[in-house]
């Protein structure tokens, strides 16, 4: 049978508590005798009683709270991994390049760090990276891996999946939160990208991040319908869009520590 952790903490606190009272009981009543000198002892006694138990609750419940947290951790990590295997299949049938999804998501949460993201929101930005692109599970190859250009028609559905994947996002507890990425990467600083023609700041913060990151990647990888272009031509591209389609901020941040965050995208060893 396993013992919950609030259980063991209260009978321990029961147990430490009772022993206390019995024995300090017994050693006033055999040493002191005086009525003065038993309430002032008492006193004492009461007061070391709640230190002692406030630094064994204290002891005690650090170390749940630190056995939640690795579980938590663990827990955390194999639904990252679970979705890793999802998006890496999603990849392959989208014939991305390598590991897309978890290059651009690594890049982004370096990016998103030096952004000063941290804890909740830069686990959020990591889930939503990862999942950017889920929305077009929902669309045609036919359309996801034309080699040339879509038509008005086709453009249309495929600016549909921002919105499929935050939907998706949104029927599983856990990745409620993560659903900034794959609604608003494809917003501009302008206010001309869709779905929602959100506008500067307005366009969530972990968006704009993701946005720089995948852009860059999109151009300096080959794809079916383009080559890969230039590296110079990118980042002379991510220069140009500063306050049209990116955050001008984050796209000189991102320039600033090109070299560190490029290093980050480099398919990590097995």
């Amino acid at each position: 049978m396993t013992i919950s952790p609030q259980f063991r903490t209260a009978s321990v606190y029961v147990l430490v508590s009772s022993l206390w009272i019995w024995l300090s009981d017994r050693v006033v009543d055999a040493l002191v005798v005086g009525h003065a000198e038993i309430t002032t002892v008492q006193n004492v006694k009461g007061w070391l009683f709640v230190l002692v138990t406030g630094a064994a609750l204290y002891w005690m419940i650090g170390r749940d709270l630190r056995r939640l947290r690795a579980i938590n951790r663990t827990l955390v990590e194999g639904h990252q991994q679970a979705l890793q295997v999802l998006v890496s299949a999603m990849d392959i049938r989208h014939r991305e390049t390598g590991d897309h999804s978890d290059r651009v998501r690594r890049v982004a949460v370096g990016l998103a760090k030096l952004a000063g993201l941290r804890g909740v929101a830069l686990r959020n930005l990591s889930f939503g990276a990862l999942l950017h692109d889920i929305g077009k599970l929902a669309l045609p190859d036919a359309i996801l891996i034309k080699p040339g250009k879509l038509d008005d028609a086709e453009l249309a559905v495929m600016r549909t999946h921002p919105q499929i994947g935050y939907d998706l996002l949104q029927r599983v507890d856990f990745l409620r939160d993560a659903g900034d990425v794959p609604h608003g990467h494809h917003e501009r600083w302008d206010g001309s990208g869709y779905p929602q023609g959100l506008r500067g700041e307005a366009i969530p913060l972990a968006a704009r991040i993701f946005s720089v990151v995948d852009v860059w990647d999109a151009l300096i990888s080959p794809r079916v319908y383009k080559r890969a272009w230039p590296e110079a031509e990118v980042l002379d591209y991510l220069r140009r869009e500063a306050g049209g389609q990116f955050d001008p901020a984050l796209v000189a941040l991102f320039l600033a520590n090109y070299g560190e965050l490029k290093a980050l995208g480099q398919t990590p060893a097995a």
